[in-house]
């Protein structure tokens, strides 16, 4: 079977919030987001979808950072490294410097890891945010 050919495309909140009801494993979607993106393949079906807002932690809603608030996927290969990847792209290009995402204890966080993120340390689960902009080139 031939790989999906992935493309990131817009997605509004409420096209967001009924995707990760549906698809996401433990949580439920946030209560807002500064955007959504989603990844849709060659029969314009979405695959899956990024949420993204200001940090839930006080202390990182420093003006300068956003948190991928929910990410979930129907199991499509790639499309949630395809999206970590928008949603960094998508930050930069808005003016933040940082953006970071949570990952629960028994998640290992290959995607995240693929995608260029690093882990900062355990917040209950793991905290993970991307290199600074310029290490990542």
């Amino acid at each position: 079977m031939a790989q999906a050919k992935l493309r990131v495309i817009p997605c509004e909140y409420d096209e967001a919030k009924a995707f990760v009801l549906r698809h996401h494993r433990h949580h439920k979607p946030p209560c807002g987001h500064k955007f959504s993106l989603a990844v849709a393949d060659d029969a314009n079906e979405v695959r899956a979808v990024v949420m993204v807002g200001r940090p839930v932690a006080r202390m990182n809603d420093d003006g300068m950072t956003l948190e991928v608030t929910r990410l979930a996927s129907d199991g499509c290969p790639n499309a949630c490294s395809c999206l970590y990847g928008a949603a960094w792209r998508a930050t930069k290009a808005l003016g933040y410097g940082r953006l970071i995402t949570y990952i629960l204890d028994d998640e290992p966080g290959v995607t995240l890891k693929a995608s260029g993120w690093k882990c900062l340390g355990q917040r209950g689960g793991g905290q993970l945010e991307l290199p600074e902009p310029s290490a990542r080139g």
